[in-house]
């Protein structure tokens, strides 16, 4: 297996380009559910080019009906990316200061569970998000509610 490089600047391209409007080759969330971890996993993709098609464990999206579960659930992509040791992206839990543009960033508010997957388009000299549901590009990150936010760098792919 060979470990690619995650194209962050491909990532951000993506997130630039559909943060405010829906690529039509994927299913809209946003009234089931919300949209944003979808969103994430597509900008993830454009920076990957590689899916996980493990059943009930990977990472991907066929169709509405034929897609695994981390490819649109916050808890789900934070459990596939931080575990997976097999196809496809990888990473890690960092601090904010670590943080990439193409990373995800997750929020939680205090008792309850994580609720939302921005992804980071600009870091310096704060934060910037790019996120559906409510659509967002280049929006501060100290905007949104929240008490507890986990930071996910994506350290690279697994090809075969």
């Amino acid at each position: 297996m060979r470990i690619l490089e995650y194209n962050r600047n491909d990532a951000v391209s993506y997130a630039r380009r559909w943060a405010l409007s829906r690529n039509p080759a994927y299913y809209d969330f946003e009234n089931i559910g919300g949209d944003c971890t979808n969103f994430a996993s597509q900008c993830i993709f454009a920076g990957a080019r590689v899916m996980n098609y493990t059943r009930d464990l990977g990472w991907y999206y066929r169709s509405v009906s034929d897609r695994s579960a981390a490819w649109s659930g916050v808890e789900y992509l934070y459990n596939f990316l931080v575990r997976n040791r097999s196809v496809g992206p990888f990473g890690h839990q960092v601090s904010q200061n670590e943080a990439q543009i193409g990373d995800i960033v997750q929020l939680k508010r205090h008792g309850g569970r994580f609720y939302h997957s921005p992804v980071i388009t600009a870091v310096s000299p704060t934060i910037l998000v790019a996120a559906h549901t409510y659509d967002v590009l280049d929006h501060p990150l100290s905007s949104y509610t929240y008490d507890v936010a986990r930071f996910i760098h994506i350290d690279g792919v697994r090809n075969w």
